[in-house]
């Protein structure tokens, strides 16, 4: 049973009661009227339907804030019971003193309906109230607490939500720390690498430059010594031009065995040395590296004859095929 229902149950019970006690009433004033008439001096017979009507408003009274008191779910006490009951009795003497004074046991029971109604439907109203208010009330707390949970449920879900939408912040947070994190070490990879870049560059130009620088100084000594040998076989070639030149030819074929020879012995030497417990200095890694070429081994085998690694004497072997340096006419120990 809702609200509405339990209001319109207490509406009904309202009317009913007080059609009962309005009904009453007029019986009563009706039924009491002679009787006070017949027991009243002549000349205040007037005053007949005072009584009845004092009875019947302390009924109302009675009534009225019964229904109040249930309604607010208190309670008056033993005064209010007392007055219900003397009010009720009062009702009833009056209504069946006529019948009793005459001997009428039929009209006693006649007459006794009225006020015998009034009474129970007063108690029975009561009992009736007091159990709708506790109904209304037992509604109203049902009503609060479905509030009362709607609003936890509601006060949850939004908490559910900030709590949600904080750690759907905080994991955004973190992703874009994360991805700051690989951008910035992505950048300082990229400054390492140009740097590395850089440094080979300027080594490799160091490198090339000093290779060509010595070249160069190569270059002028062996046009400086040609210079020098056309000078004298000019100075010698107006005496003896043709055995100057035989002789010429024969020594320098006899040299270039000689050369020849003495690079071999060198080369055999410095290749047959094995790979060294330290790493070589860089002069005789240099020297190493120009044998290993001149042989034709390969550069592995060569940093291990060195000491040095595979891409310093890759470099060398580089340098060798850029210069020519393999054909040059001596080693430098």
């Amino acid at each position: 049973m809702n609200r509405v229902q339990i209001r319109s149950s207490e509406r009904a019970l309202s009317v009913g009661t007080w059609l009962i006690v309005g009904g009453a009433m007029l019986y009563s004033v009706l039924t009491v009227t002679p009787l006070m008439a017949a027991h009243t001096p002549a000349e205040w017979r007037w005053t007949a339907p005072i009584l009845p009507l004092v009875v019947d408003a302390a009924v109302v009274i009675v009534v009225r804030l019964d229904s109040v008191l249930a309604r607010l779910g208190g309670h008056g006490g033993a005064w209010p019971v007392a007055l219900r009951w003397m009010t009720g009795t009062m009702t009833l003497a009056l209504n069946v003193g006529v019948s009793a004074l005459a001997g009428d046991l039929v009209g006693v029971a006649v007459h006794a309906v009225a006020p015998l109604l009034l009474i129970v439907t007063a108690e029975a109203g009561l009992a009736y109230r007091r159990a709708l208010t506790a109904a209304v009330l037992a509604v109203e707390a049902r009503k609060r607490a479905e509030q009362t949970e709607r609003e936890r449920a509601a006060v949850e879900r939004e908490a559910n939500r900030l709590r949600a939408a904080r750690e759907q912040r905080e994991h955004e947070a973190a992703i874009a720390r994360e991805q700051r994190e690989h951008e910035a070490s992505l950048v300082r990879e990229e400054a390492d690498r140009q740097d590395r870049i850089r440094r080979e560059e300027a080594e490799q130009a160091e490198a090339a430059e000093r290779a060509e620088r010595e070249a160069a100084e190569r270059r002028e000594q062996i046009r400086e010594q040609q210079q020098a040998e056309r000078e004298r076989l000019e100075r010698q070639a107006t005496q003896q031009r043709e055995l100057e030149a035989q002789q010429r030819a024969e020594r320098e074929r006899r040299e270039q065995v000689r050369e020849q020879e003495r690079l071999e012995r060198e080369r055999a030497a410095l290749l047959s040395a094995g790979p060294p417990e330290e790493k070589l200095t860089k002069d005789r890694a240099r020297a190493v590296v120009q044998a290993a070429f001149g042989a034709g081994l390969p550069v592995r085998v060569a940093a291990e004859l060195t000491g040095w690694s595979v891409g310093w004497a890759s470099g060398r072997y580089q340098e060798h095929r850029d210069n020519g340096t393999a054909n040059a006419p001596a080693l430098t120990r």
